[in-house]
């Protein structure tokens, strides 16, 4: 029987291979004006210098990288997110557990309050910046004020 060489198609790994299929369940609602996506980097990156803890620096590091990759998503590539390195492996882990636990937080909010269409809740927006609070809104009306829709 004859050798056959077959050439596999070599498949490499990078974040994106993770986080466009990741992003695209997140469903998050695209922003506007661009200078959204900059404005959020930089306040992430100013939370990540003032943070003091190893826990609370690992945090604002994921938000950080999620900033940077949600722009990238989005059409905005503001910003080359840092190359794929073995020791990111623990904030990419922490971001897609802290974002995935948001998303799904929120839309069981939304359901919970009787929100006609929870199941289209994707992300919260802060309406004063540098908030560290989230206060659960009690009634429908006011989950869905605080709560932003995504079409789907």
């Amino acid at each position: 029987m004859p050798k056959v060489d077959i050439e596999l198609p070599k498949m490499r790994f990078t974040t994106d291979n993770i986080l466009k299929p990741w992003f695209k369940m997140l469903g998050l609602s695209r922003q506007s004006p661009p200078t959204w996506y900059r404005d959020r980097i930089r306040e992430e990156l100013l939370e990540r210098r003032v943070a003091k803890t190893r826990l609370h620096k690992l945090s604002e590091t994921s938000d950080v990288f999620f900033a940077i990759s949600r722009a990238r998503y989005d059409g905005f590539p503001i910003r080359q997110p840092p190359p794929f390195n073995p020791s990111h492996l623990h904030v990419y882990a922490y971001m897609l557990a802290k974002y995935s636990s948001r998303w799904g937080f929120y839309r069981a909010a939304a359901a919970i309050c009787g929100a006609d269409r929870y199941d289209v809740v994707r992300e919260k927006h802060n309406t004063v910046y540098y908030s560290a609070s989230m206060s659960l809104a009690s009634t429908r009306s006011s989950v869905e004020a605080h709560l932003w829709y995504s079409p789907t």
